[in-house]
């Protein structure tokens, strides 16, 4: 397949900008097309099996409609992701969508469709009060039936990739953690660059920066915003994602202590932050010698990194101790 490249500018104003975000409205797209095409996400098949057919309703198919199964989906589903983004705080943006913003999106909809699906598309670029209304319906709908069991899972898989993103630019630098983001991105002088199947753009940040976003639903490959009045983003498959991804915590603590065994199982799904070895005892009710040489034997496994910060030493979790804890 030949592949396209989008090139995000950077000057050092931009640079001092790049930062996370967390995106439910990417998420929920992508859940969608999940949904629409089972054999391509075999990562997501255990949370298929938690679905029911009853979920997939009118709501389902309107989002479907309006999102299609690849490629370019409507901008304004995705808004700005932020740090702390909220699935009520995204609803609350998609119901300020400008009318404007919302007809050239689904425009673009239009020649990406046919029958149909494409006269119910140009019946909501007509009417865009009711589209907004219908749309934002269809989100609550389908986002309280396919995501919401499973947001807290998510979101610590979120923070966990996140968290380990930033440990990485502590210990190599910036550039080297841009890489680890997907084999189809790299940082190249002054510019990062995707490559994606179907698309390509130069885009000069202009001082806005670079967002960076985990995702759990989408595991194949990178996505991108590049067009204003949308921050320049880059939507990355998330660490640690594996088909259990949404079990419940006490799941994971259970599956870790069989492996681990109790004390170091705790060990590793309280360290969800750097933390010292009187913490770490504190937290799991182990002495503090206990959980010393709990850590170390860990560390000695390459699931724990400790290291000294002034007169303390702090412990946190490895990538792969990341995925072994689903992000718990």
């Amino acid at each position: 397949m030949d592949r396209k490249i989008v090139e995000f500018r950077l000057g050092s104003t931009d640079i001092s900008a790049i930062r996370f975000g967390i995106s439910p409205g990417h998420e929920l797209v992508h859940a969608v097309r999940a949904v629409l095409r089972p054999q391509s996400v075999p990562l997501h098949w255990g949370w298929f099996r938690t679905l029911r057919n009853e979920q997939m309703g009118e709501g389902f198919r309107l989002m479907a409609v309006i999102s299609g199964v690849d490629g370019y989906m409507p901008d304004f589903l995705t808004t700005d992701p932020a740090g702390d983004m909220t699935p009520e705080q995204e609803l609350e943006r998609l119901r300020q969508v400008p009318d404007e913003r919302l007809r050239a999106d689904l425009q673009k909809m239009v020649i990406r469709s046919s029958g149909d699906r494409q006269r119910e598309i140009r019946q909501l670029i007509a009417d865009p009060t009711r589209a907004r209304a219908a749309i934002v319906e269809a989100w609550q709908e389908v986002w309280e039936a396919l995501l919401d069991p499973v947001w807290p899972q998510m979101l610590r898989l979120l923070r966990a990739d996140i968290g380990v993103r930033a440990r990485r630019i502590s210990d190599a630098g910036l550039a080297d953690m841009i890489a680890t983001l997907h084999s189809t991105v790299t940082w190249h002088n002054d510019a990062v660059r995707v490559q994606l199947p179907h698309y390509e753009a130069s885009v000069d940040c202009g001082g806005t920066g670079l967002l960076l976003v985990p995702s759990v639903m989408a595991t194949r490959r990178c996505f991108v915003l590049d067009e204003p009045p949308t921050h320049p983003t880059i939507f990355y498959p998330a660490h640690g994602i594996s088909e259990t991804w949404h079990r419940p915590a006490a799941d994971v603590l259970d599956a870790l202590t069989a492996l681990l065994g109790s004390a170091r199982a705790r060990l590793v799904v309280e360290l969800q932050q750097p933390l010292s070895t009187s913490e770490c005892a504190r937290l799991t009710g182990l002495a503090a010698s206990t959980a010393s040489h709990h850590l170390a034997v860990l560390r000695n496994a390459g699931l724990v990194d400790s290291r000294r910060a002034g007169t303390r030493v702090l412990h946190t979790r490895t990538p792969l101790s990341e995925a072994l804890a689903g992000g718990r």
